[in-house]
């Protein structure tokens, strides 16, 4: 599990450079991208057969912290959220779609799309749900 977090923070950051974040916010890109990894990884160990659980949880706590470290750091949240929702994209869902697609298999392409489609949706989700949370403190401090 430390080597995938370690990994997952090693990506992020790649991806943080690749995408042109700013060298003195990386680390916290890498760091918001590895927490979110290492709760995916604990949710899998309760419930491993609940991938979209898994990314909704990580999902959530990745947006939870993008919020918090662009206001401590005063930088935009998108600067920790696009990199540090990476690990969580279901890229390898879309890869075996293709690749059982291009075999023949319709049933385990048809499988492995469905599970994408919903993995992609509730990271949508967490983001939206997350981002409104925000929206709405902010709006009760204003009516204050």
């Amino acid at each position: 599990m430390i080597l995938q977090v370690i990994g997952s923070f090693l990506g992020v950051v790649g991806m943080s450079i690749v995408i042109g974040v700013p060298k003195k916010l990386i680390l916290y890109s890498g760091a918001v991208g590895a927490i979110g990894w290492w709760v995916y990884l604990l949710i899998e160990v309760k419930y491993p057969s609940v991938v979209t659980m898994q990314a909704f949880a990580a999902t959530m706590v990745v947006a939870l912290i993008s919020h918090v470290f662009a206001r401590v750091l005063k930088a935009p949240g998108t600067v920790f959220l696009i990199p540090g929702i990476m690990p969580m994209v279901p890229g390898a869902g879309m890869y075996r779609t293709a690749y059982y697609s291009l075999k023949g298999n319709g049933e385990l392409a048809s499988y492995y799309l469905s599970q994408t489609v919903q993995i992609a949706g509730v990271i949508a989700l967490a983001i939206f749900i997350m981002d409104s949370v925000f929206k709405i403190i902010q709006l009760k401090k204003q009516w204050k």
